[in-house]
């Protein structure tokens, strides 16, 4: 998998975000029995402040958030199914998935305020964001629950409780 991590906030590099993003998604790749070699994205690892701009930017919405996701493609995905992603050549260039920002003081918030481990949190954030770059969504409620389902399973293979 090529994984380009963009640190702007330093305490991300005092919580392994590089090494957690690239074992975090490889394993939901695998998890949807996708190869993390024929792909590739980017994970930037900012402050409030810029993915609040981001999410103004984006989607209209001027506040911060923890993560965002910005898929290359849109892909069609029928509830209940895995990703049908353009087969990547083997000799060729790993295929983009997208890009996703993660905001540290929003993340560390959050798991603060919910009473559980930083890191627990953030495995399922980056889930949940890969989860986006390859079609899946939390649009309505099937969609959702399907999602939330697939997030739970990586998760508890972890060893992480079902956040939901």
């Amino acid at each position: 998998m090529e994984l380009d991590v963009i640190i702007e906030t330093p305490d991300w590099e005092a919580h392994g975000l590089e090494a957690l993003c690239l074992d975090v998604c490889a394993m939901t790749l695998r998890y949807l029995d996708l190869d993390p070699q024929r792909y590739e994205f980017c994970v930037l690892g900012c402050d409030d402040a810029k993915i609040a701009e981001l999410n103004a930017d984006f989607r209209g919405k001027p506040t911060p958030t923890n993560v965002l996701s910005w898929p290359s493609d849109e892909i069609d995905l029928p509830l209940g199914k895995s990703p049908a992603l353009p087969d990547a050549d083997p000799d060729g260039p790993p295929y983009e998935l997208g890009d996703i920002a993660i905001a540290f003081e929003t993340c560390w918030r959050e798991a603060a305020e919910q009473g559980k481990p930083f890191e627990h949190h953030l495995t399922h954030l980056l889930i949940h964001a890969t989860l986006h770059l390859l079609g899946f969504d939390h649009i309505n409620d099937p969609d959702a629950a399907h999602m939330e389902a697939i997030e739970a399973r990586i998760l508890e293979s972890r060893g992480i409780p079902d956040p939901y």
